[in-house]
């Protein structure tokens, strides 16, 4: 299907305030943004939207990089709504996408989406060869009857908020960071699947979660979490890493939920991950990695008593 009839699919009810771009991690730079182009679209009397894309536009235009994504798309949609936004639509980013012109892609957002006035930072290129700067998009707006508003961005302790800094702080596993990058906790999703079992033998039975490959982990360790279970917050440990003192080989994400019995297997679990409490160690012995995990216990049981799940 062809982006235009992608468009021709959507009937928004009246003119639009739209921003554009991937939005990964719906950070606290992606909320400032949204933020005004909300209340540009209230003051306005128009429908707030966000053009995104799936899959990244990195994956189409460099296959070779790879880019482990920070929220998946149905988590943006989620934030992005939650965010206030009234429409999010999602475009398939295809080469035939990758080729239209800056003029040819706001072109369709203007017939299509009916864009009054289009949001976005400093930096934001779009088109063809990147060609469509803010320059030139006002230019487009100024011919084509669209305002184009630029909000600085977000900085914190003289960095920008951005998705690669977000990713650089989970790489170190400094989930203080990542939070004050993106206003609220890190979290993954996954489908409890069944494991070799080895948590259980040790009297600590953990939910295995089956990641995707391409989503972003924190650095290897042990983490305090909370895991949702039907909504209900529960204390756990989480280990996201290969199981040295198994021979592991390949990476598991693995949650012991504190005071939570029954069969979890098929079930949806949300994770939110608050604070590293160590790197991944090797133990000579069963006993020993016993010991350490109820001493991780004690100790990620503390840190969640004295924080807020916010």
């Amino acid at each position: 299907m062809s982006i235009e009839e992608e468009l021709t699919s959507l009937s928004p009810s009246k003119d639009t305030v739209l921003t554009i771009g991937v939005f990964d991690g719906v950070h606290l730079g992606h909320k400032n943004l949204l933020s005004q182009l909300i209340e540009r679209a209230r003051q306005r009397n128009l429908l707030s939207g966000v053009v995104t894309f799936d899959p990244h536009p990195q994956e189409v235009l460099s296959p070779e990089t790879k880019l482990a994504f920070l929220t998946d798309v149905d988590q943006r949609a989620t934030l992005l709504k939650n965010e206030g936004i009234e429409a999010v639509i999602i475009l398939p980013f295809t080469q035939e996408l990758a080729q239209l012109s800056a003029y040819q892609f706001v072109g369709l957002l203007k017939n299509y989406l009916r864009m009054k006035d289009l949001v976005i930072g400093p930096d934001f290129t779009l088109g063809r060869d990147r060609e469509g700067s803010v320059n030139t998009l006002q230019t487009l707006g100024e011919d084509m009857g669209f305002t184009v508003t630029v909000v600085p961005p977000v900085m914190i302790n003289d960095e920008m908020v951005s998705s690669t800094a977000i990713r650089k702080a989970l790489t170190s596993g400094d989930l203080k960071r990542v939070h004050d990058l993106i206003g609220r906790p890190f979290s993954l999703h996954g489908q409890v699947v069944r494991g070799v079992g080895r948590g259980a033998k040790l009297n600590f039975p953990t939910a295995n979660l089956d990641i995707n490959p391409e989503q972003a982990l924190p650095a290897e360790g042990v983490y305090a979490t909370w895991a949702y279970i039907n909504n209900e917050a529960y204390e756990s440990m989480t280990n996201i890493g290969r199981r040295p003192t198994f021979d592991g080989r390949q990476s598991v994400v693995e949650v012991y939920i504190l005071d939570c019995q029954g069969n979890l297997y098929g079930q949806e679990l949300k994770i939110d991950i608050i604070e590293r409490l160590r790197g991944e160690q090797q133990f000579d012995t069963a006993e020993a990695l016993r010991q350490q995990i109820t001493e991780d216990i004690k100790q990620g049981k503390a840190i969640l008593s004295s924080r807020n799940r916010n």
